[in-house]
């Protein structure tokens, strides 16, 4: 398989569940901004949307969309956990989970993405302070992750959004439970050793 990547972007979450499995891959960076690969490919010749992650199958096709990614990833693999059965009330609750993460959590970073300044960033951020809130109360029973005892694809994922508060300088110290969250999923060795093959941690 190949992983077509950007550091830090949304990919990062295949990355690491790529990791988590102990699957083999290769990975090509992708400049977000001229759409061109490590190797000097367009890559809308790849994913014709332009977003990263895509993920090259060793068949050659091409799956896109990091949600789905994710998801086919622990399908194949279902001894891992990262993903309920599917049909059970559990995938329903991570279909839910994941859903939330994408269309409001991941959404909201847009506008301090693209520099939104004065009220525009305050208003950034406090549109973040309410999807916070989601998680906040998920994880107020002491759940570990989001699906509860078990690490799945969804925390790949929320880990990967919430870094981005250290990216655009946005405060998470009012929401303990998400900055211990951080720390608990950041401290799995899959999680570090994806941030350091993208350049984003020290080896």
């Amino acid at each position: 398989m190949k992983l077509y990547f950007s550091p830090g972007a949304c990919s990062l979450a295949t990355h690491i569940v790529l990791r988590e499995l102990d699957l083999g891959f290769d990975s090509e960076r992708v400049d977000t901004k001229t759409k061109v690969t490590g190797s000097g490919a367009n890559f809308y010749d790849i994913n014709p949307d332009g977003y990263v992650p895509a993920l090259q199958l060793d068949n050659g096709e091409i799956i896109t969309e990091g949600v789905a990614i994710l998801q086919y990833l622990a399908d194949q693999h279902p001894q891992s956990k990262l993903a309920p059965a599917p049909g059970s009330w559990e995938r329903t609750q991570l279909h839910r989970q994941l859903n939330f993460i994408s269309a409001e959590l991941h959404k909201s970073f847009s506008p301090l993405f693209r520099g939104a300044e004065g009220d525009a960033r305050t208003a950034a951020i406090d549109t973040l302070g309410v999807k916070f809130k989601h998680f906040d109360r998920l994880f107020a029973d002491g759940r570990p992750y989001v699906m509860g005892d078990t690490f799945t694809v969804a925390d790949a994922y929320l880990f990967t959004v919430l870094s981005w508060t250290r990216v655009v300088q946005v405060d998470l110290s009012p929401w303990p439970v998400l900055v211990a969250y951080l720390e608990r999923v950041g401290a799995r060795k899959p999680v570090q050793d994806a941030l350091v093959a993208e350049g984003l941690v020290a080896a």
